[in-house]
């Protein structure tokens, strides 16, 4: 049976973790030092690599050739500790969530003053810390604060400040961090031409954004994607409906609906959206961070070479083109409103209802009398005036939207061109 990617690919030393340099690099600098500590606190967000780096550093200080931060393999302490090992006796995996009582810390504080049988350390490995009640920490202070010298703990939680600060206190504390996509998305490839497996460039976004930055659920996303694969390996089709994200042609209807002030297009978006099954909810989620992109663009022409969106190129080059269609009031007043439309989404019974209520909003600035529909307004009148072959004057170049309008009216009225109305 295949055994599951998360599993398979567990790093084994410090230079397999990714995007954990700030935690990594200390550490093995600690092991090469000597300098060591009795107590050590590893916390962050779940499947950026606590547990695997704890089983690492047990690695590292029993490995025959260390303590080292590069345990050699071989020995009998490391291949015991190995993934597929059968285990240490002197390496104790704690799970806090169902021995977090009193009794147990009265337990673990019993026999953590026997001597270690065969290697160099007793290590105490205790996952999940924050669910270790306030009566066990406190039976554990006094030792975790002077334990025997062979004896070393390791606690690991995705909630630090649940630790009792008196434990806290006594052990140093290394936070992992959410991996960032740049960091993610090589990775990802690595591992998919390590198995042998065809993935389009389009399905690493969506996995990458479904992992939300976790390389743990990251990788059980991809391994589902790869299950499920057929001959052709994995499509963008078949990862998009297996996921639920939208299809990104119907996020692009919208946009090109919402820059030409097309509401007949955008009701048709939303039909579609509803026809194919999407969730309104996921839609107006998926547009929102379309919007954001096209923000980004806007501000930072080469965003996609400085890893600030992710993508394949035609679908970097498609939202260019719409973010130099939209302007920046537009932009950032829609995403105003599909964000205040997603919080009243929660737990609404006519989700559809919702979203054409939002894309009636986004599609008239006119029933918007603040700053964000004004300049809305006035960005519509600049693309009209520019459509009917108005040009600026030289003056008004760089100027604020409504300096460039001022101008463009002089001109057409000085040539008994007639104004458009704003609408």
């Amino acid at each position: 049976m295949a055994l599951a990617l998360y599993r398979k690919y567990r790093p084994r030393t410090f230079a397999e973790v990714i995007g954990q340099e700030h935690v990594t690099e200390p550490l093995s600098q600690a092991l090469r030092s000597g300098r060591l500590n009795h107590a050590y606190l590893f916390s962050g967000p779940r499947g950026c690599g606590k547990t695997s780096s704890a089983r690492i550093l047990a690695r590292s200080l029993n490995c025959e050739q260390g303590p080292t931060p590069e345990p050699c393999g071989t020995c009998a302490s490391c291949r015991s500790l190995a993934t597929d090992g059968a285990g240490s006796i002197d390496v104790i995996e704690i799970d806090a969530a169902s021995h977090g009582g009193v009794d147990d810390a009265r337990e673990l504080r019993e026999k953590a003053f026997f001597a270690p049988a065969s290697s160099r350390f007793k290590i105490y490995v205790i996952d999940e810390a924050h669910m270790v009640s306030s009566a066990g920490f406190n039976a554990l202070l006094k030792l975790v604060e002077e334990p025997p010298e062979y004896v070393k703990f390791i606690f690991a939680t995705t909630e630090p400040e649940k630790v009792l600060g008196t434990i806290k206190s006594r052990t140093h504390h290394y936070p992992f961090r959410l991996i960032p996509p740049k960091t993610l998305r090589p990775y990802l490839e690595q591992l998919c031409e390590a198995e042998g497996v065809t993935v389009e460039p389009a399905v690493f976004p969506l996995v990458v954004r479904a992992g939300g930055g976790s390389a743990r659920d990251s990788l059980s996303v991809l391994d589902q994607l790869i299950a499920g694969a057929g001959p052709e390996g994995v499509t963008y089709a078949r990862a998009a409906a297996l996921l639920g994200v939208t299809d990104s042609a119907l996020i692009d209807e919208m946009c090109d609906a919402l820059a030409a002030g097309d509401g007949a297009a955008a009701y048709a978006t939303v039909d579609r959206v509803a026809e194919a099954g999407h969730d309104p909810r996921r839609f107006a989620s998926d547009l929102l961070e379309r919007l954001r992109d096209l923000i980004v663009l806007q501000q930072v022409p080469d965003a996609a070479a400085k890893g600030l969106i992710d993508g394949p190129a035609d679908h970097v080059e498609r939202m260019a083109a719409q973010a130099q269609r939209l302007g920046p009031g537009t932009l950032s007043r829609c995403a105003d409103i599909v964000h205040n439309g997603l919080v009243d989404m929660r737990g609404t019974t006519a989700p559809r209802l919702l979203l054409e209520l939002i894309c009636a909003r986004m599609m008239l600035p006119g029933a918007d009398d603040t700053t964000g529909g004004l300049l809305q307004r006035l960005e519509r009148m600049e693309r009209r005036l520019t459509l009917g072959g108005a040009e600026l004057p030289s003056a008004a170049a760089g100027s604020a939207p409504g300096s460039i309008i001022r101008a463009q009216i002089s001109s057409s009225s000085s040539r008994g061109a007639v104004v458009p109305r704003m609408s």
